[in-house]
């Protein structure tokens, strides 16, 4: 009986960090399952995790109202001015450069909700800036973020080997809830809508993670997360994302350089540093797909070319009275590896990460019985010469988005074109989806300089200030959390230079719920002291 009236009176007095860390837990392990769409044909669909967040958001207005909780924080008042440019740029995308047509609502209301739902990843920021009110409740969220990192480890594991189901928004078919299993060269989104923003997810994770193993002082604290890193960085090898692995790389370079000046010691960063990256390659060089993905860039492959140029002397010439005969016996068929690769009709092979050839659709027109008739065909896919050398998924980002993101800003540099006009090629084409692969291009391009400047401007005031805390050598804990979140930022920002990771939903939301407890983590701080 006490033990109830205990947890009772914790809950009563807990119940709105539990409330907002329910709701981060619940974003992250939820699959991307659309409830319905507003938009027709739109691939951003009201989910879930929508409706819950909207009830947490009113249970906050309601303790707003209260004086219970606040919306004064350090970042408030350039939060609120990326909001004015926001507008300003929506008002420029109708009236002044008119990159969104006035005659087509469907237009309008698209670009209003790609706005909003920027907005809302913000709210994060202040349901956990206030939630966090002690060090306890640091802790909490710490727990839940460790939870997390197992539970989508659990699920990716699950989906890669036991052919758990995957729900995608790589397309707008799959986005429609389509219960989907990887094939063999498929890779692990878990319960993300795709691989790139669980990779991402996870770095960011695993440098707070890391972090925390350094400066935990309790040998059981420290195996648990010892844990935890090791099957985190299973899942983002499995992820084989390469922005994600390169930013993983920062991250962990910057979480073990600034606890070593933290602890005073060149020895401690050369020795933990040394190990930690030993490791990372190692297993990023013996297990799944990742470095295979590297050689695409080209690099192994044009060292490789030098290395057989600087034989080619020595090498011996073939005794052309070797004759070739034809096998006859199927014990001695080459093996997959040895087989030639996949080609296109042409004869061409495809390129490196394009493993089956999909034919290409084509809309036909035509005229029969006086009546126009609309009809698909299928025709051969055909692929530019910086694809069939660099690979689709880096010439998609090089033949058309980032030209794409330029051309907006230039249109109107200090507020862009508007939200979701840069990947249409002309002004009325309906897009399904919004996609740059280059959150900073994105921004430029969709609300100029003033937008960048107000978008990323809460996330350098959040690193000076940390810095700032971690000049006065603050306790274990609250090092940990700082530089954690400090190495892990800029690792978002190299993710930033390849996918538009501070747009995809998951990890923005978790993202600004991490940067209000470390708000609040330098908050108690100050406090503690005062």
């Amino acid at each position: 009986m006490k033990k109830s009236i205990n947890f009772f009176s914790w809950f009563y007095q807990n119940w709105f960090t539990v409330l907002c860390t329910g709701l981060l837990l619940f974003i992250a392990f939820y699959p991307k399952i659309p409830l319905l769409e507003l938009i027709p044909g739109y691939i951003v669909r009201v989910r879930l995790e929508d409706f819950f967040l909207t009830g947490v958001l009113l249970v906050f207005g309601v303790l707003l109202v209260k004086k219970k909780v606040t919306i004064q924080t350090p970042i408030t008042r350039i939060l609120i001015g990326y909001v004015v440019v926001g507008i300003l740029s929506m008002l420029s995308a109708l009236f002044v450069v008119k990159s969104v047509p006035l005659d087509s609502f469907v237009h309008v209301e698209k670009m209003f909700l790609h706005f909003l739902r920027r907005l809302e990843y913000f709210t994060l920021f202040f349901l956990f800036y206030n939630a966090v009110k002690s060090f306890r409740h640091v802790r909490m969220v710490l727990i839940a973020a460790m939870i997390m990192i197992v539970g989508i480890s659990v699920y990716g594991f699950g989906q890669k080997y036991l052919y758990w189901p995957v729900y995608s928004t790589m397309n707008r078919e799959f986005s429609k809830g389509v219960k989907l299993v990887l094939t063999e060269h498929a890779r692990v989104p878990s319960t993300f809508g795709g691989h790139y923003d669980m990779s991402a997810f996870i770095m960011f994770l695993l440098a707070l993670t890391l972090s925390l193993v350094f400066l935990s002082r309790s040998k059981m604290e420290k195996a648990c997360l010892v844990i935890v890193f090791v099957m985190g960085f299973w899942l983002l090898i499995l992820g084989s994302s390469r922005s994600s692995f390169l930013a993983y790389l920062l991250a962990i370079g910057i979480v073990v350089l600034l606890i070593g000046v933290y602890k005073q010691s060149l020895w401690w960063v050369i020795s933990r540093g040394f190990v930690v990256f030993s490791f990372s390659m190692v297993v990023m060089l013996t297990l799944g797909d990742l470095s295979s993905r590297f050689t695409q860039l080209g690099i192994v492959q044009q060292v490789n070319n030098y290395l057989a140029a600087l034989q080619k002397p020595l090498a011996k010439q073939p005794d052309n009275s070797i004759k070739v005969e034809p096998i006859t016996d199927t014990d001695q068929l080459p093996t997959p590896a040895q087989t030639s690769p996949p080609s296109t009709p042409t004869g061409k092979p495809l390129p490196g990460d394009v493993y089956t050839d999909i034919p290409d659709l084509k809309n036909v027109i035509s005229t029969e019985d006086g009546k126009t008739v609309i009809g698909v065909i299928q025709v051969p896919r055909t692929y530019s010469a910086c694809t069939e050398q660099y690979g689709l998924s880096a010439c998609i980002r090089y033949d058309t988005l980032w030209p794409r993101a330029i051309n907006g800003f230039l249109r109107n540099p200090l507020v862009g074109s508007g939200p979701s006009t840069l990947t249409k090629a002309v002004r009325n084409e309906f897009t399904e989806a919004e996609s740059t692969d280059n959150d900073f291009l994105r921004t430029l391009g969709e609300v100029g300089i003033l937008g960048a400047i107000t978008f990323y401007g809460p996330i350098f005031i959040f690193i000076w200030k940390a810095v700032e805390v971690l000049s006065k050598k603050p306790r274990g804990l609250v090092a940990a959390i700082l530089i954690g979140l400090i190495a892990g930022t800029l690792g978002m920002f190299i993710n930033a230079l390849y996918i538009d990771v501070f747009a995809a939903s998951k990890v923005a939301f978790m993202y600004w719920a991490m940067i209000g407890v470390g708000f609040a983590t330098i908050r108690l701080t100050y406090e503690k002291k005062k």
